[in-house]
């Protein structure tokens, strides 16, 4: 069975950051609405847990 490659740790973060500065997140409390697009959007490119670490990372500026 063919598996799409996973997106790296630094793909990630890259990736989540876009989409935390397109849909105006500006801190934690924004982190579920980030996460609800980041899981349509990565689904199956990203490992999850790598996904929400990046999420809160970068809502709290890391």
């Amino acid at each position: 069975a063919y598996l799409p490659e996973r997106m790296s740790a630094e793909e990630t973060l890259a990736a989540v950051k876009a989409i935390v500065a397109e849909i105006g997140a500006s801190g934690p409390g924004d982190m579920g609405k980030v996460m609800g697009v980041v899981k349509t959007r990565l689904a199956g490119k990203a490992d999850m847990g790598q996904v929400s670490a990046a999420v809160k990372a970068a809502l709290s500026g890391g």
